[in-house]
């Protein structure tokens, strides 16, 4: 694929590049998504699509995990070179919940939006937990747990999490493996929905994590006091 494409968008103008992904049988539009330079270059340089996710703030190969990788057949930009198009090859489905398009919710001009069904694929469980407090912040609290709690706000939510690791604590005093893997599961899941509410994804936590491989617990700490 022609390289001459990177030079053509002004990065520093648009330091991400707004990108559709259609199906190059179909013509249905798959996702949509979001390149920055390395992103773009590396699609060029493969064949295969790559993306910079915002709520992770990383790389990412659309496929990679899951297997449903994104083969590249043509590119176009718009007229104002701020937008990308790409047809591609879908292997597998390009939606996180298992459908081929990330467009299923179909929204009635005269009607209220339909609750879609959730199905879990490839994606991890934390990636979906935090997709569905994304939704809930829009749902009626009188249905959703998740829409109840980010309603109270950040006391009462915060609150839960406090109370869970509380429990997760005494768990581990108690010694019950049964109690402490359910304690645990609890407390992840408060502490997705405060991260979700911040608009925070998990896998900066593991970025993070990630990150500190290497260093002690005294030379981590000292870096942070630097800052």
């Amino acid at each position: 694929m022609s390289t001459e494409l990177l030079k053509t968008i002004d990065w520093g103008k648009f330091s991400l590049l707004p990108v559709i992904a259609q199906a190059y049988d179909t013509q249905e539009v798959l996702m949509f998504a979001y390149m920055n330079e390395e992103a773009l270059k590396l699609t060029l340089e493969t064949g295969i699509a790559h993306y910079f996710s915002r709520s992770r703030q990383t790389l990412w190969k659309k496929g990679e995990t899951s297997g449903h990788l994104q083969y590249v057949k043509e590119a176009y930009l718009d007229c104002d070179n701020d937008t990308l198009l790409i047809k591609v090859k879908q292997e597998g489905v390009a939606c996180h919940t298992g459908r081929m398009s990330c467009f299923f919710n179909r929204v009635d001009i005269d009607e209220a939006p339909k609750e879609p069904q959730k199905t879990i694929e490839a994606y991890s469980i934390a990636d979906t937990l935090y997709h569905i407090v994304q939704e809930r912040k829009h749902a009626d609290p009188k249905s959703s747990y998740v829409a109840s709690l980010l309603q109270k706000g950040d006391n009462s939510m915060l609150k839960k999490v406090v109370e869970e690791a509380g429990e997760f604590c005494f768990a581990c005093k108690d010694g019950e493996q049964e109690a402490i893997i359910y304690e645990a599961a609890d407390l992840m899941f408060h502490t997705i929905v405060a991260l979700g509410a911040k608009n925070i994804h998990p896998d900066r936590i593991k970025q993070e994590l990630k990150r500190r491989f290497g260093l002690s617990g005294i030379e981590e700490k000292n870096s942070r006091n630097a800052h």
